[in-house]
């Protein structure tokens, strides 16, 4: 695919999940790091939308060289006159780094979109992406909010780029005479997603860009039956002094699930039981048994009830 029929295709996926932004005056945001998925994001967007894009890089202070790769999109974007900032956490990183340094990314990249007059901010997670995304949530045994992986749009932000393989955006980049940076830690052993990328790599022949269409899919059917389980909620869920019952619950079981999670929830918002924890329950409620969950008393039988379990008197 030519250069040009890229950047049509790019355009036509921003409009697709942003359909007012063509013919509007709004700014995109681009979050840009410097490796090939993200110059990609950077170089299609300057052709589909030139004068209508910023971009930002985050310079996390994990690695030395972070600081000369934001230098680097920076010369990029000063050459093609693309405002573009830097932006670093005002606290070091701790923790569980690959987790805690996406949560201040975010959160940086949030700020600055404040400060800009920003909408939208286009991330650049590609079909490959999506594909690890979704061998790694079946190989963790998510349900189906997990097996939505990676979303086109949510909230503020696109992934125009889910419908391009890995391979159409180094050739791009490369077919624009720019040299992309490599990220020594796409190559660690230790993190899930590059065994996973490993393994895949020994396939051949596949079209990668399907894995978007499966987790779209996939979304469609979550969000069929959140949809589900609000107007089950609100024709069967009736709130007490004390808590809630549940007047019915001859229903698949997955909808039992989630009725019975938000009965919980309004008792106690902040228990959060396991899928090993709620089978046993489901089980029992059936069954017509009393039982805890947390300290939550659950009395099973034709109507489900629900309330905070009265305190023991120790004296």
């Amino acid at each position: 695919m030519t250069g040009d029929a890229l950047i049509d295709r790019f355009r036509e996926a921003v409009t697709t999940l942003v359909p007012d932004f063509e013919d509007s005056n709004a700014i995109l945001g681009l979050a840009v790091s410097g490796g090939p998925d993200s110059l990609a994001l950077l170089l299609l967007a300057h052709g589909s939308f030139s004068g209508r894009i910023m971009a930002a890089s985050v310079n996390h202070g994990l690695r030395p060289a972070a600081k000369d790769e934001c230098e680097f999109v920076a010369k990029i974007c000063a050459e093609r006159g693309i405002p573009h900032h830097i932006l670093k956490p005002s606290t070091p990183i701790r923790g569980s780094i690959q987790a805690e340094a996406r949560k201040a990314r975010y959160s940086l990249l949030n700020g600055w979109m404040e400060t800009q007059n920003i909408k939208w901010l286009a991330t650049a997670h590609h079909a490959d992406d999506q594909l690890e995304t979704l061998i790694m949530r079946i190989l963790r045994g998510s349900g189906i909010d997990g097996m939505s992986a990676i979303r086109a749009k949510r909230g503020h932000i696109i992934r125009p780029l889910l419908p391009f393989s890995k391979d159409m955006l180094v050739q791009f980049v490369s077919t624009q005479g720019v040299k992309a940076i490599d990220d020594p830690s796409n190559r660690d052993q230790n993190f899930d997603r590059v065994r996973v990328r490993e393994a895949l790599s020994q396939l051949s022949g596949f079209d990668v860009s399907l894995a978007s269409q499966s987790a779209a899919a996939l979304d469609d059917a979550r969000a069929a039956v959140h949809w589900m389980v609000e107007e089950l909620a609100a024709s069967h869920i009736i709130q007490t002094a004390d808590g809630c019952r549940l007047d019915n619950h001859d229903f698949p079981h997955e909808i039992i699930r989630r009725l019975l999670l938000r009965c919980l929830h309004i008792c106690d918002p902040a228990l959060s039981p396991r899928g090993s924890q709620l089978e046993p329950l489901i089980r029992d409620l059936k069954q017509g048994k009393t039982l805890t969950m947390g300290n939550i008393l659950c009395k099973g039988g034709l109507t489900w009830t629900f309330a905070l379990a009265p305190k023991r008197n120790n004296s």
